[in-house]
């Protein structure tokens, strides 16, 4: 009988320990950024439905956001610091990545309902995609600097899909792979019309 007493009363007593875990305001969750730092994230409980975006300066989800880690590269390539420079370029990519698509799922629902909308989203989804981009060839760069070609070659391959070889970007892109010796013959605007007079 006292075993079973103990028994009880222990088992209890984790109850209310787990419990009260459990019961923690949400206004008090931690949440873990890509960058290792943590943050609170304030939640109103009267009023949970709140609709205004609180917080877009300092997420790391956010075209500010992704303009700091590419501020922080900068610094740390100005420094020398390649290492620094190519994990803050990789967090950026993943940060304009991931707000492009999100933009493109906006537009693709609410086609046909508010072209206002569909439209501003849009819009938001080619400026994410081209800062992307910018931050692929920003890393690509980096690669050079430290001598990794293998890794910079597929990026820039990417950003000509990308961005298409006649923009400034994707001219930019092919230059680097013909300083590489990726390929043997520079681009020229205009050869695809001369070939077509041939």
């Amino acid at each position: 009988m006292k075993f079973a007493a103990t028994v009880s009363t222990i088992s209890l007593t984790l109850l209310s320990v787990i419990a009260s875990f459990n019961l923690q305001s949400p206004a008090h969750a931690q949440v873990k950024l890509p960058s290792g730092s943590t943050q609170v994230q304030p939640i109103d409980p009267n009023n949970p439905n709140n609709l205004q975006p609180t917080g877009q300066t300092t997420s790391v989800l956010s075209l500010e956001g992704g303009k700091r880690l590419m501020s922080e590269a900068s610094n740390a390539v100005a420094s020398q610091n390649y290492s620094l420079a190519t994990d803050k370029l990789k967090e950026a990519r993943i940060v304009f990545n991931q707000l492009s698509n999100f933009y493109q799922q906006l537009n693709s629902s609410f086609a046909g309902i508010d072209n206002r909308l569909a439209d501003s989203q849009r819009k938001k989804a080619l400026s994410t995609a081209q800062m992307r981009d910018e931050a692929t060839y920003q890393l690509a760069l980096v690669h050079r600097a430290q001598n990794k070609p293998e890794l910079a070659v597929p990026l820039l391959v990417q950003i000509i899909k990308s961005q298409n070889p006649t923009r400034d970007l994707g001219k930019k892109a092919y230059q680097q792979l013909f300083e590489l010796g990726f390929v043997d013959s520079p681009f020229r605007k205009d050869a695809g019309r001369s070939s077509r007079r041939k």
